[in-house]
């Protein structure tokens, strides 16, 4: 019998040399020459998340994806489509993931706070349109959302000059930009001072100043309950004046309603953000104007702010915390000029 291959000088000497291939192959490549250093690291990635799916983060979007382009960073824009916790796990997965920035529209800063504190020791974190003013993050990129509510209350004033009755509608109250917003409507329609430290329950009937509030309507960013909101109002209160939507959503909801009962015109209606719908209302006359803020430049700031926070750079932090982008008014006379910026700005036909 002859003696197994495994025991000969030869077949000893093959598996040494299978071994050392082996484990050669197994090293990183060191590239062409040899030297072992390592590769240049990748493009830096940051993440611009949303407190809900609408055209207003769209528009954001569009801002973030340019922004990356100039900067040479990459990026993604992630809109939660469940609330509050699919923001939450939107967040973690992007921790998980090792970002190196993120922007983020908190949905509800009071107990997001340790969430926010643990992203901000992590990576760069800044919040856009909607703060968390406890939290630590670097910076607050938006308007003065209390002082844009007031600029909404105005128009409302405009429309019915002789006073009414109004309804507002809006998404959620839990986030501070929604807060603010909606009290600085009702500061300005009642002509009361301004205090951004004031708040009027949803439910309280409010009278002032020829007009009479009759409520604040929300719908969890739920666009079936935000249409029967606007349907209910109108079924309720045959004698409303004024429809008020203030997220970029509710408006178009309230003119699909009022077409339904016959009353486009006949109900003056006051928007918020710059939704398509929106934009033609005005033009049409169905809508009186709306408040735009500059979604485009929330979502190109934050990749700007969060790129160089990436390369440790803060000396791009002013000192308040807070980069403003005011916000506008948009009537009949500045819409077409308006809208045709945001279509070369976001690509639109």
């Amino acid at each position: 019998m002859s003696p197994r291959l495994q025991s000969t000088p030869f077949a000893r000497w093959t598996s040494l040399l299978l071994a050392t291939l082996l484990l050669s192959g197994c090293k990183p490549d060191s590239g062409a020459s040899g030297s072992g250093a390592a590769k240049p690291a990748g493009k830096k990635k940051i993440a611009f998340v949303s407190n809900g799916v609408a055209s207003f983060w769209t528009i954001a979007a569009a801002g973030v994806k340019a922004a990356g382009e100039k900067v040479g960073v990459d990026t993604e824009t992630l809109m939660p489509v469940e609330g509050i916790s699919d923001q939450k796990r939107i967040i973690e997965d992007l921790l998980t993931r090792g970002i190196d920035g993120i922007a983020v529209s908190p949905i509800d800063p009071v107990n997001q706070t340790e969430l926010l504190n643990r992203v901000a020791k992590r990576t760069g974190l800044v919040t856009a349109d909607s703060d968390a003013p406890d939290s630590d993050r670097a910076v607050y990129i938006g308007m003065d959302n209390y002082q844009a509510g007031r600029l909404c209350g105005d128009l409302v004033r405009e429309a019915m000059p002789k006073g009414g009755t109004v309804m507002l509608f809006i998404g959620r109250l839990e986030q501070d930009n929604a807060k603010r917003r909606r009290q600085g409507v009702i500061d300005a329609i009642l002509g009361r001072p301004s205090n951004p430290g004031n708040f009027d329950p949803p439910s309280a009937v409010i009278e002032g100043n020829g007009f009479k509030i009759l409520g604040t309507l929300t719908d969890q960013f739920d666009r079936a309950k935000g249409k029967a909101n606007a349907e209910d109002a109108l079924a309720k209160y045959p004698d409303l004046g004024c429809m008020v939507g203030l997220f970029a959503y509710n408006p178009p909801l309230m003119l699909e309603a009022l077409a339904q009962a016959n009353k486009l015109g006949k109900v003056q209606v006051v928007a918020f953000d710059e939704d398509d719908a929106t934009l033609a209302g005005i033009q049409k006359g169905t809508v009186h104007g709306t408040v735009v803020q500059n979604p485009y430049m929330y979502g190109y700031k934050s990749v700007e702010i969060l790129s160089e926070l990436a390369k440790g750079n803060t000396a791009v932090i002013p000192a308040g915390k807070f980069i403003d982008i005011p916000a506008r008014q948009i009537r009949k006379g500045d819409v077409d000029a308006f809208w045709a910026e945001l279509k070369v700005r976001t690509g639109a036909k």
